[in-house]
């Protein structure tokens, strides 16, 4: 029986607790018999081992980990050969880790692709551009499933046949995994070979406090992290910070100097992070080139006829609206609208949103 998993269900328990009981209980099994004067001289606080010994009556090991076998959660911890071996070198693991999907001691090259709740669509423009473009090389896209920058980071890996793994702030059954809005994405990431990835037993609602937490985690699953789009005080940027202090490299995009969604990013790069303009450039800083020839190398796109060869001339990695495409080529726009849908469907072009396309 997992233990250690279920110990980590513990409300009150920290990564020095868990130490101080793993050096008086060899085997853990013992700590569902032990007693308050053990618990004590494991080094536990009085208060925090009568909580112990209150939570533990109601909540019975076998019975922990029934409902993770429910929800096919399995757990890894620190010193397993399977824990990842990246997060294992900061200071600062997690003891354990629960996990949905595929999670091993290497996962391969990975990149922390993050940014705002709130982007911009230059901001989602470029985020899905090297995103898809670092999946399609190879490179493992890790993010935090938030909505904004985070949730596009995850679904261009998948668009493009990657791999992605999410780091929760909450727990990673379904009732519990925030947002709630990216449920189904969190489920076609395990589906598709990644994973959904949190220190936090399942149950456990999303705090203000679980999010810089789960960033760190974030940065310490990979080899550098990309901020894609931060304003000043952005949650992306304490990954960024987590990155720097596990001795890994930050990367960040230039943003228009009077974008307040840009601050954060601008920032960075005066303090010295590297400047990146496509997934080109994160692949030459870790020495990973020999992955690729080259990333962004495209194919022109193939149009099939002349209605389509007149709207692709119009689009290019500028967003433009339908209605301007419509106005500029002359042709009616419920045309350019089926028109535009079919390459979509193709994989030509790509509705940022608001009718707004780019050549893919």
């Amino acid at each position: 029986m997992n233990y250690r998993a279920a110990l980590a269900h513990f409300p009150k328990i920290t990564y020095g607790r868990y130490k101080k009981i793993l050096d008086l209980f060899s085997d853990l099994k013992n700590l569902w018999q032990a007693e308050m004067e053990e618990l004590t001289q494991a080094g536990l606080e009085e208060n925090i081992a009568h909580e112990f010994l209150l939570w533990r009556e109601s909540n019975p090991a076998g019975s922990i980990l029934e409902r993770m076998k429910k929800e096919k959660i399995k757990t890894v911890s620190l010193g397993d050969p399977a824990y990842p071996a990246l997060l294992a070198e900061i200071n600062d693991p997690p003891m354990t880790l629960f996990y949905r999907g595929v999670l091993e001691a290497d996962n391969g090259p990975a990149v922390a692709v993050v940014g705002t709740r709130n982007c911009t669509m230059y901001g989602q423009q470029v985020c899905v551009e090297i995103s898809g473009a670092l999946a399609r090389q190879g490179i493992t896209v890790v993010s935090g499933l938030a909505l904004g920058l985070d949730g596009a980071a995850h679904q261009a890996a998948l668009e493009n046949k990657g791999r992605t793994i999410a780091v929760l702030g909450s727990g990673i059954d379904d009732a519990h995994i925030y947002p709630s809005a990216h449920r189904p994405l969190a489920q076609k990431i395990i589906a598709e070979g990644g994973a959904v990835v949190s220190e936090y037993p399942p149950g456990f609602l999303a705090a203000p406090y679980s999010f810089p937490a789960r960033n760190r985690i974030i940065a310490g699953l990979s080899l550098g992290t990309l901020v894609v789009e931060a304003p000043e005080e952005s949650g992306a940027l304490i990954t960024a910070r987590c990155a720097l202090d596990y001795n890994r490299e930050v990367f960040a995009v230039p943003h228009n100097i009077t974008s307040a969604n840009g601050v954060g990013c601008n920032n960075q790069l005066k303090l010295g992070a590297k400047l990146v303009t496509s997934a080109d450039d994160i692949l030459e800083a870790l020495n990973l080139k020999s992955l690729a020839q080259t990333v962004l190398l495209k194919k022109e796109p193939a149009a099939s006829n002349p209605t389509e060869e007149a709207v692709l001339a119009q689009l290019s990695r500028e967003p433009k609206h339908i209605d301007a495409v419509a106005k500029e080529t002359g042709i009616d726009s419920r045309l350019i609208s089926s028109t535009l849908t079919l390459l979509e469907i193709k994989g030509v072009v790509k509705n940022l949103g608001g009718m707004n396309y780019v050549v893919s």
